[in-house]
């Protein structure tokens, strides 16, 4: 009898699958979406350019899917980071602001690609569709992370605009992080973070992310880079 080889055919397709996204990511960074060709992310990937169309239905689906992963992945990594602090929601916030403001998330490449795909957004509606998706998804996460806190007396409504104010400074200290990672000090992004977000909810997250490698190990003239 011949053994069942259908799940080492499954894991090539998600590598497959996988190499396609990465290809594309990588192409709209360095160019651009109109350097994302057909061609040119098939030998990126080192596969067929008809593996698209097999996959993905058509090259715009493929840089959607693309999209998707990339804002995606933000959030996946701030909840990632949930996982390793305790029940204190404090504690919780302030690993998931942290999670944000650090590699992997913070890379200039992310930025590139999110750039990239920026100017064509209003041009493709299940491209802005997914960006709203992945924007209200992370929003949603910090909002909860936010009502945890159990402030007495703060409507969710008030939860909301806080949650909002605090996704616009990490996402601003997110694209400055990653265009210009050599003027911020290391650690810095974390911190200034965590000290802005706890300002805005009158918490002092500083204070309970003693667990977090960049709090307190400010180097001397921090700053003075930019």
């Amino acid at each position: 009898m011949k053994p069942d080889r259908r799940p080492y055919r499954r894991e090539s397709e998600d590598s497959r699958r996988e190499a396609l996204i990465a290809a594309t990511q990588a192409l709209v960074a360095e160019g651009g979406p109109r350097a994302a060709t057909v061609r040119a992310i098939a030998e990126r990937a080192g596969v067929t350019p008809g593996l698209i169309r097999h996959y993905f239905g058509s090259k715009d689906e493929l840089s959607r899917a693309a999209y998707r992963q990339l804002i995606d992945g933000m959030t996946d990594k701030g909840a990632d980071a949930l996982s390793g602090v305790g029940a204190a929601p404090e504690e919780r916030l302030a690993a998931f602001v942290a999670a944000s403001l650090r590699p992997p998330v913070v890379d200039a490449g992310a930025v590139g690609l999110w750039a990239g795909y920026l100017h064509t957004m209003r041009a493709d509606p299940a491209l802005l569709a997914a960006h709203e998706r992945g924007y209200l998804r992370y929003r949603d996460v910090l909002q909860g992370l936010i009502a945890a806190l159990g402030r007495p007396g703060v409507a969710a409504a008030q939860m909301r605009q806080e949650a909002i104010a605090c996704n616009a400074v990490i996402d601003g200290l997110w694209l400055e992080g990653g265009v210009l990672p050599h003027g911020f000090a290391p650690g810095e992004l974390v911190r200034i973070g965590l000290a802005s977000v706890g300002a805005i909810l009158g918490t002092d997250l500083m204070a309970h992310g003693t667990f977090i490698p960049e709090i307190g190990k400010a180097p001397a003239g921090e700053g003075e880079t930019r």
